[in-house]
């Protein structure tokens, strides 16, 4: 079994669900049905940040908002999967977009939803909050739930292990 501290070393790229991950898992609705995601502003800093490090990130949803997709795309954030209900087909798309190999990513996910992906990833993590059966296949689950800087707790661990982290990025 290998080290999780040693495993961030490995990491190029990310990958992230949406609800229940950058979002949390309880949704108000708004009264024309759409649902009303809450974002964390400290997973968006390591969002934003990552990106400008060169760090190719994609978001793989089940949701379709526009929400969604603009707070990702303010972000940096230029591979967003809307829609996505086989996550497989967007994850393989985006490898070869961008010449990874599913060993390099960090995906977080939350439910069944996100199984087959994390199963297939180098580094599967989830938040606190996670079903069970995704947290049986995760090399590390965050102390915080979805939506609460659970982003942020993986992105900063990667990002301080490859010596990135803000306090090092040139401003």
């Amino acid at each position: 079994m290998s080290n999780f501290k040693e495993d961030l070393m490995k990491v190029k790229a990310f990958a992230f669900d949406v609800d229940g991950v950058l979002s949390a898992q309880i949704i108000p609705m708004h009264p024309s049905g759409e649902p009303m995601r809450t974002a964390n502003i400290k997973d968006g800093f390591a969002v934003q940040l990552a990106v400008k490090l060169g760090y190719p990130i994609t978001i793989i949803t089940g949701g379709n908002t526009e929400a969604v997709r603009k707070r990702y795309e303010n972000l940096g954030v230029t591979s967003i999967y809307m829609g996505a209900s086989e996550k497989m087909i967007h994850f393989n798309d985006w490898l070869e977009k961008n010449d990874l190999k599913a060993e390099e990513v960090l995906y977080m996910g939350d439910d069944l939803p996100d199984y087959p992906v994390m199963k297939r990833v180098g580094i599967p993590v989830c938040p606190s909050d996670a079903v069970e059966e995704i947290k049986s296949l995760c090399k590390y689950i965050s102390d915080r739930k979805g939506g609460e800087g659970c982003v942020r707790d993986v992105m900063e661990q990667v990002l301080r292990a490859h010596g990135k982290w803000a306090l090092d990025y040139k401003w």
